[in-house]
């Protein structure tokens, strides 16, 4: 299976795409986990990443596309990916396109996971983070995990959720277009159960493997 999941901040994503790459014993592939690696490796590319960071400037699509190729010329792709991340707009979904043309090994499909903002402002809205081990957490007011005390990231509240969904939009709506067009896109609900979701999702997937 080789998969591209897409959708909104507090759609649940992250999760999923755990439990999505274990179901079908592939390697989740996370945009954030490839530039880890880089940096913490030395590579060439991850110098390249450094130098733009160092300087406070984005990354360029350019230095990201390279190390995306790169990660799926490794070994443990062979049976498929699951991409989280990448990509994040209509040109880097062409890079891929054209990535995966040369290996001769097109995407199966493309998972989107919707959810009504409302939804997801009030999702994200009650999420508390650990002063002392950062872990995140709902409706609670001490950690569950080390019992310290909680408090409410800038990024969760609900005008900074507002102006990250309108950011998202921007951005990702074009991307539903292309894959569309491609006759690719799933699209599956995120309100339910993570096992209910989960289901859904195998169930939408399993159609394009027959």
């Amino acid at each position: 299976m080789r998969l591209v999941l897409v959708g909104p901040p507090g759609a649940g994503k992250g999760t999923q795409a755990q439990f999505l790459a274990a179901h079908y014993s592939i390697p989740h592939i996370s945009t954030g986990d490839i530039f880890r690696a880089n940096l913490k490796s030395g590579t060439p590319l991850g110098l390249q990443a450094k130098g733009f960071m160092d300087n406070g400037e984005l990354v360029p699509d350019s230095v990201t596309n390279e190390m995306v190729k790169d990660r799926l010329t490794h070994d443990d792709v062979a049976n498929g990916f699951l991409l989280d991340g990448f990509p994040r707009n209509v040109a880097q979904a062409e890079v891929l396109r054209a990535i995966l043309a040369e290996k001769k090994t097109p995407l199966h499909a493309v998972l989107e996971f919707s959810l009504a903002n409302e939804e997801i402002v009030a999702r994200l809205s009650s999420r508390r983070t650990c002063k002392d081990c950062f872990q995140p957490s709902v409706g609670v007011d001490k950690c569950p995990s080390c019992g310290g005390d909680v408090y409410q990231r800038e990024d969760d509240k609900a005008e900074v959720i507002a102006r990250r969904l309108e950011v998202y939009q921007e951005q990702t709506a074009p991307i539903i277009s292309f894959y569309r067009n491609e006759g690719l896109l799933i699209s599956v609900g995120a309100l339910g159960s993570v096992e209910d979701i989960t289901a859904h999702a195998i169930s939408a997937l399993s159609r394009v493997l027959e």
